[in-house]
């Protein structure tokens, strides 16, 4: 069995105990890390083509190690202008292996639905306040990041696809690791703002990121 999969914004045809170097996720190493975003599943001469994604498909995978790519120069010359400019970029990786390959059913979670019914029975007495909380964070929803000056679709998706799905998520990442999660986006993306703009959004002040975000120049100050 095999299946097409997007991780980190690129698709790989993946199979079971195959290694894949794919764009810094930003699960530890050591780590299992879930793909759902499943185009095809080939099992034999069945073939299963989703629209985009396979309802209910997903792909497991454990994260090896984090590591950096080959050098790759760049350089960049403008005819009888003198102009000439040379650089090295290597391109941030991680390297996973792939574990299984699920075609149908991976909604499917018994065991969580029966930990969320249990929690609040054992803290019900103690402590009823904090229990709504956690069902919020149990519930997994993915907050429109697109509205965040500079984030476009692509980068949106990039960033789920790493673990930043909420801004709460965002205003925690540090710029630099950021920008090497969508470094395999094109263009020129200035993430300085993005973790303080989340934070207003994580906040409800929208008034106030509006505000801001009318003097930002595609995330930039």
């Amino acid at each position: 069995m095999y299946a097409i999969v997007e991780i980190a914004g690129h698709q790989f045809k993946v199979e079971k105990d195959q290694k894949v170097f794919v764009n810094r996720l930003a699960t530890e190493e050591g780590k299992k890390v879930s793909f759902d975003n499943v185009l095809l599943i080939g099992d034999g001469d069945k073939v299963t083509v989703g629209a985009p994604a396979i309802g209910g498909a997903q792909v497991g995978a454990k994260v090896l190690k984090h590591l950096k790519g080959d050098k790759v120069i760049v350089f960049k010359k403008k005819r009888r202008k003198g102009y000439r400019v040379k650089n090295g970029h290597r391109q941030a990786l991680t390297e996973i292996v792939i574990e299984s390959i699920v075609a149908s059913g991976a909604t499917k979670a018994a065991p969580k639905k029966e930990t969320k019914q249990t929690e609040p029975k054992v803290e019900a007495k103690a402590a009823a306040p904090k229990a709504k909380p956690a069902a919020k964070k149990a519930t997994g929803k993915a907050d429109d990041l697109k509205k965040i000056e500079g984030i476009g679709p692509k980068i949106a998706s990039t960033l789920v696809e790493a673990g930043i799905a909420t801004f709460a998520d965002l205003a925690k990442a540090k710029p630099e690791a950021i920008s090497e999660i969508i470094a395999g986006v094109r263009g020129n993306h200035v993430t300085d703002t993005w973790p303080k703009q989340a934070q207003l959004a994580a906040d409800g002040k929208w008034d106030e990121l509006k505000k801001w975000q009318d003097e930002l120049d595609g995330g930039k100050a």
